[in-house]
């Protein structure tokens, strides 16, 4: 199994880096493109036969106290 995790800024918090990419895009002649959030992709390999909804509890655990600032960060798990 494996856990996908995205995280994002949230929608009310500045995104600099995410308005750099905007900037960049449209000066480069995308057009189109009202928002850009810049965030971080994380994957984790998870053990043969490790039950899914223990994997789940404790990945979304990590991903509060750990992986994420829940204060400014969503972030979105999926295990597959």
């Amino acid at each position: 199994m494996k856990a996908k995790i995205i995280i994002t800024p949230k929608k009310a918090v500045l995104d600099p880096q995410g308005k750099t990419v905007q900037s960049a895009l449209e000066h480069m002649g995308y057009t189109g493109v009202v928002g850009v959030h810049v965030g971080k992709y994380v994957e984790i390999d998870l053990a043969p036969g490790t039950d899914r909804a223990a994997a789940q509890q404790a990945l979304d655990e990590a991903c509060h106290r750990f992986l994420s600032n829940p204060v400014i960060e969503d972030y979105k798990l999926e295990i597959e």
